[in-house]
């Protein structure tokens, strides 16, 4: 029952009962009137709240294998699934649970959280996430437990109030205040637990939640735990779904210049009677400005427990396009009536753009061609895990932008909400794809979650329901399971394209709108052109070719290798093989595009090396985004400025008098190269691929200078570098946010006398932090790394971290309330220090 109710009565099981008895005709009346009474009453309460809860909670490890050490869970006479908060429970659910009958520890954490990053690593562990000690192998680390408590306010009865989680690492189970709200059993899903008859108002609460991370759910690292954000949700109890409105332009009828916008906007009724209402939006542009007030819809009517979905549209006038280099996005306000009030409003941000196939001549953004330059990523990062604030995937994203990429496929799973953000905002194309491939209940209600949540936003332009199924590529089963979740998307989604990725098998694809190639050297392409000429495709994957960052020679035995670029590959015996890809999708028009495979290094699957390798080296950036040798190769492919890229670097101590293939990337017609100030012969640039010259190396330098229609155009110097002297620490922001999520990446070098990173420097650097941030992690791009990788509590001021390669990555996060100025100092031994400064601000 919420607030509101008239004077003399009192909530009874749902339902109002008088103070005094009444007779059974006047009991009966108030039944039948009661839904009318309440509808008004309970509507236009307080406007919508949306508060992050990632603060103030505490972790402890449970048990996979033995309940008694894990809190004994399920083994209390009547537990939590016999009896809605049962009084016999005692565990972490229960609010009057003694942590202090449990040998468990309890450590405060602070959303998002990813407890693999401390765990040790061990050789018999699992290969495909990065052989840290997780898994069913290790059931002592394979659960945790997560407790908050928390107050709600005494006013805040009669609202609807609702907890959302974007992501736990798996086999989530979640309880209020002893009463168990339900489960999660994939780690990609968006989970929103109604909390309202459960809370205590006007005093103190506890959510729990059990995380079972014991099966793995993707071949490659997933961490474990609460790794993406949580929400309070405070509404009116008639209000919005969760996430919003479904926004979409159509250029049908008026082109560019006219589109007509939808809104369908789905309204839930969680009040005692039935609640007529109806939608009003309005369009406002990037200064805040008014621009599109849409018709408010009919009215609908949503039972209790139910739902209406209302719709509305206009034609806009000149609207300032989304694209990939214009990211252009304006905020949608849609509020909800009912009973002549407003009840909720929610706002989002959306974007206008036309999105097109042509099965001969690709993809169009607004009319215009365009080619996907993009790259696979799996969501993980040095000194977090796959716990990655909004600010760390922004640095990523910028990482890949200033190479001149435009593309993201999430592989393999479904995007966390704050990155699928920033891609609107800087710009990116995305494939989101789902996580497994089927058509029963599980699959589509996972597939359908994905796409209604995440559906307005502008930066998607296809669905992907699966990748790499080889238990259906080659038969039958294949097209059938594609055509019927092609089928779930469009009826989720009508406005947008779906595909498959097939590692090689040709029915997977037959059914889909669009065929994803992961491979030409997997996948006859061309072949498929003439028996499908009307078949839109693209690279789903395509090989970098990339190794360790600055490795040139070898060493499997430690963990790192050189890029497999540098040796013979496939049929051909080709060099360089991440040319063959680009320029395979660049000389076809029918082509999207592709997406490289993978944009950052990432924990798991090491291939071709094992432990003590822990993670794989085809990224084009490694583990922290320090740009690898083939970054540069795509720079120069998919950005106009002239460049030049010269390697290997020129410390090669040990290899002195030895035969040395020196290789350039640029995007000039002509290189010359120069090694110890002599010119051993300038070339003319095959348009995006390299050029190679054998030479004997001793310690000096290489030059390159790139000629344009016979003028310079760019050059660089590679010197063989002196021993480390000093260090040097610079930071990608100047200020941060004090919200207590906000970062700085700062990097590490080393240098030597003359102020040039030494690029085979390993050396181990002490981190001192003062003022209002803390280490969150730490990393170099080692693959072999296995150091920590974080402080065991935010409050530790020191730290250390080796460098590789010359380079190391401290992450600092602002102090929640914090202000003024906060500097990272290092220092190594005899090396002269440096510091750096971040200011807190608003």
């Amino acid at each position: 029952m919420r607030e509101g109710l008239p004077n003399g009565f009192l909530p009874i099981f749902g339902f109002a009962a008088a103070k005094k008895p009444l007779f059974p005709m006047k009991r009966a009346i108030l039944s039948l009137l009661l839904p009318f009474i309440l509808s008004p009453l309970l509507l236009g309460q307080s406007q919508r709240e949306c508060t992050l809860f990632d603060d103030g909670w505490k972790f402890a490890f449970g048990n996979a294998s033995d309940l008694t050490k894990d809190f004994g869970c399920g083994t209390e006479y009547f537990n939590y699934l016999t009896k809605a908060a049962s009084i016999h429970n005692e565990g972490p659910y229960s609010p009057k649970f003694d942590p202090g009958k449990w040998e468990n520890t309890w450590k405060e954490v602070t959303l998002p959280h990813d407890w693999v990053v401390d765990l040790p690593f061990a050789a018999e562990a699992s290969h495909s996430h990065g052989y840290k000690t997780v898994g069913w192998k290790y059931p002592e680390n394979s659960v945790g437990w997560y407790r908050k408590t928390f107050t709600i306010p005494a006013e805040d009865k009669g609202k609807d109030i609702s907890l959302r989680f974007d992501g736990i690492f798996r086999d989530s189970q979640v309880w209020v205040n002893g009463f168990w709200m339900g489960g999660e059993r994939s780690g990609y899903a968006s989970d929103v637990y109604d909390i309202t008859p459960y809370l205590n108002y006007g005093g103190e609460n506890v959510v729990c939640v059990r995380v079972d991370a014991s099966l793995e759910e993707g071949w490659f690292y997933e961490g474990a735990g609460i790794y993406r954000d949580v929400y309070l949700l405070k509404t009116s109890p008639v209000r919005l779904t969760p996430f919003g409105a479904f926004f979409h332009a159509d250029f049908s009828q008026g082109g560019l210049a006219y589109p007509t916008l939808f809104v369908e906007a789905t309204v839930l009724n969680s009040s005692h009677g039935n609640a007529d209402c109806s939608v009003r939006c309005t369009l406002y542009d990037a200064s805040g400005k008014a621009v599109v007030s849409f018709p408010e819809t009919s009215p609908g009517s949503a039972a209790p427990c139910g739902e209406v979905t209302l719709k509305t549209q206009k034609v806009m006038s000149s609207p300032h396009l989304w694209s990939v280099d214009d990211p252009y996005l304006y905020t949608l306000e849609t509020s909800v009536l009912s009973g002549g009030k407003v009840v909720d409003t929610y706002s989002q941000k959306v974007g206008i753009r036309k999105v097109s196939y042509d099965p001969d001549k690709g993809l169009f953004l607004n009319d215009k061609s365009i080619k996907i330059t993009g790259v696979n990523m799996h969501q993980d990062h040095a000194g977090v895990g796959a716990a990655i604030p909004p600010a760390l995937s922004r640095y990523r994203l910028s990482c890949l932008k200033a190479l001149g990429c435009n593309a993201y496929r999430s592989s393999h799973n479904p995007m966390d909400p704050s990155l699928l953000d920033e891609c609107d905002r800087m710009g990116f194309l995305v494939v989101e794809e789902n996580r497994l491939t089927g058509i029963n209940e599980e699959h589509m209600r996972l597939l359908g979650k994905m796409i209604r949540r995440d559906r307005s936003h502008p930066s998607i332009i296809m669905w992907s329901v699966g990748n790499e199924e080889w238990g259906m590529e080659w038969n039958d089963f294949g097209p059938d399971v594609v055509r019927i979740m092609k089928e779930k998307c469009h009826l989720e989604d009508p406005t947008r394209m779906m595909t498959v990725a097939t590692s090689g098998g040709p029915r997977i694809v037959e059914t889909a709108d669009v065929a994803g190639y992961n491979y030409i050297l997997q996948n006859p392409v061309e072949k498929h052109r003439e028996a499908y000429p009307s078949r839109i495709a693209y690279g789903s994957e395509e090989t970098s070719g990339c190794g360790s960052r600055g490795i040139y020679f070898d060493d499997y035995e430690n963990g790192r290798m050189t890029a497999i670029n540098r040796h013979p590959q496939g049929p051909d015996s080709l060099y360089n093989c991440i040319e063959r890809g680009w320029q395979f999708y660049r000389d076809r028009p029918y082509l999207l595009g592709l997406f490289y495979w993978t944009g950052f290094d990432y924990r798991g699957e090491p291939n071709p090396l094992k432990f003590p390798a822990k993670g794989s080296e085809f990224g084009i950036l490694d583990y922290c985004g320090f740009p690898k040798d083939e970054a540069f190769y795509l720079k120069a492919a998919w950005r106009d400025e002239p460049l030049v890229h010269i390697f290997p670097h020129w410390n090669l101590s040990g290899h002195e008098g030895e035969q040395v293939d020196v290789w350039a990337y640029s995007n000039c017609d002509e290189v010359e190269l120069f090694v110890n100030g002599k010119s051993v012969g300038r070339k003319p640039m095959p348009k995006d691929g390299h050029l190679s010259w054998k030479v004997t190396y001793n310690p000096g330098s290489l030059k390159a200078v790139g000629y344009k229609g016979g003028k310079e155009a760019a050059r660089t110097l590679v010197p063989t570098t002196g021993k480390p002297s000093s260090l040097e620490v610079t930071s990608d922001r100047g200020t941060v946010s004090p919200d207590g999520r906000d970062v700085a990446v700062c990097t590490v070098r080393v240098l030597d006398s003359e102020g040039r990173v030494v690029p085979d420097a390993c050396e181990e650097v002490s981190l001192k932090v003062s003022g209002d941030v803390c280490i969150l992690g730490v990393g170099n791009g080692d693959p072999a790394w296995q150091d920590p990788e974080r402080p065991s509590s935010r409050g530790e001021r020191t730290f250390s971290v080796k460098t590789f390669g010359g380079l190391a990555q401290v992450i600092l996060q602002s102090r929640k309330g914090g202000a003024g100025d906060a500097t990272l100092e290092v220092s190594s031994g005899d090396l002269k220090s440096s510091s750096v400064k971040v200011t807190l601000s608003e």
